[in-house]
């Protein structure tokens, strides 16, 4: 795998790591940022997460191997309106959001007879940290990365945006976007809701602050993923709404059943789902280790 020219849409967590990995891999000769902030730019700059800030969309696109939009994904839309004029050769563009249907739809939308070029993509990985100055070139590794290829892509290109995740030490796979949706708003979005919701619901509380001095190991776990970015999860939110409130509803009925249980004083019960969700948590996370 080797580009000429990369150019990421979004400077932060997940495109600055994806430009280290590739550098370190040497997969990569030119990495070009895109962004709405010039001190985020110049601070990519400054730390070699890119060799250099586009001027223009015009000029960042021209001649360039892959853009991957990896910034949130309701600026999917706007971007790709911007770079469509200036698109040419054999550029691709794929992206990094956590959200598929509706990058399909905004990619019809603004690039026309050229949504051939629009590869889908998402790389599961991820931190509760954001911005450049947390991108890592080990982000990647040995981590999951889901392309949702389109039948009007040719092979090549599917097979060019694969190569570089690979590049980047990922594992790739394929699957649909409307399965993609499903599956990562049960596995990803409503856990960033959940853990969202906890604060939520802590802050509210009179005593809030005794709660948060005397949270230990348990609560660090849970919520981890509520210091992640609220542009980013407010707009997955929005973008999957129909298969989260799907997953929302699914375990709001879970919790009603266990509320059933413990306001019945019934243990056994109580300790058979937890048996079982137990041993399911064990055998998930030893099938990770492998």
């Amino acid at each position: 795998m080797s580009l000429n020219k990369l150019v990421i849409c979004g400077v932060g967590l997940i495109g600055g790591s994806l430009s280290r990995a590739l550098k370190a891999a040497g997969a990569v000769k030119e990495v070009v940022g895109v962004g709405r902030s010039e001190a985020s730019l110049a601070r990519a700059c400054e730390l070699g997460v890119i060799d250099r800030a586009a001027v223009s969309m015009a000029e960042a696109v021209a001649g360039a191997d892959i853009v991957v939009l990896a910034a949130p994904v309701a600026q999917t839309p706007a971007l790709l309106a911007a770079m469509r004029p200036f698109l040419g050769g054999d550029t691709i563009v794929t992206d990094a959001g956590s959200t598929k249907t509706d990058a399909v739809t905004a990619a019809r939308a603004a690039l026309g007879d050229d949504v051939w070029r629009f590869v889908p993509g998402h790389p599961i990985a991820g931190a509760e940290l954001s911005g450049v100055d947390a991108a890592k070139a080990d982000l990647y590794r040995d981590r999951r990365v889901v392309l949702c290829p389109q039948a009007n892509n040719r092979q090549v290109d599917v097979a060019r945006v694969r190569a570089m995740w690979e590049a980047a030490g990922a594992r790739v796979s394929e699957m649909s976007e409307t399965q993609h949706d499903r599956v990562f708003a049960s596995v990803s979005h409503l856990p960033h809701v959940l853990s969202y919701a906890l604060i939520a619901q802590i802050l509210e509380a009179p005593d809030a602050a005794s709660k948060f001095g005397f949270a230990g190991g348990g609560f660090r776990d849970f919520t981890r993923i509520a210091a992640s970015n609220p542009e980013m999860w407010r707009d997955i939110c929005v973008a999957n709404r129909e298969a989260l409130l799907a997953e929302l509803d699914g375990y709001v009925a879970t919790l009603g059943a266990l509320r059933q249980l413990i306001d019945a004083g019934d243990g056994a019960a109580l300790e058979a789902v937890f048996a079982r969700t137990s041993q399911a948590r064990t055998d998930w996370a030893k099938q990770q280790e492998k």
